[in-house]
């Protein structure tokens, strides 16, 4: 869910950024954006739980493996209780999402702006972004008193 929204704002963040440097294929940089996010996301969900089945040594118990008939939440034994658990739940959950935006990101400067990597340029443009998207929920009528 996070990532999904993530992924709509870094496309389009994408979409603004080839419209205003007049980019040929507009579509296609926006797509080529969407998948990249994808994969990345893709790839650090597999890198997740491959690294929390290794934190948990890939032991099948009978308190995490169920019958399909059972009711209740599985038993996720392995040390997650408490802050470190809020931790690396957060950590693993906002990651992939975090990933896909810095590999937007690198091809937006790459590709569309042409320009080196620095943080400024990585992340230029996406306070217009915002501004941009809230002034599109004002009313007509509050655009003209402006």
């Amino acid at each position: 869910m996070i990532s999904g929204i993530i992924m709509v704002f870094a496309v389009i963040w994408v979409y603004q950024t080839a419209l205003r440097e007049k980019t040929e294929n507009l579509l296609f940089w926006v797509a080529v954006s969407g998948v990249v996010f994808l994969g990345v996301v893709g790839l650090f969900y597999f890198i997740d739980v491959a690294t929390l089945e290794s934190f948990r040594g890939s032991e099948s118990t009978p308190g995490y493996e169920r019958d399909l008939m059972s009711v209740g939440d599985r038993k996720n034994e392995g040390g997650f209780e408490g802050f470190k658990g809020v931790l690396l739940s957060t950590f693993f959950e906002l990651m992939p999402a975090v990933a896909g935006f810095l590999a937007v990101a690198v091809v937006r400067v790459k590709f569309i702006l042409k320009a080196a990597f620095t943080p400024a340029n990585l992340f230029s443009g996406l306070s217009e972004m915002f501004a941009s998207i809230g002034g599109s929920f004002k009313s007509t009528s509050a655009k003209e008193e402006e």
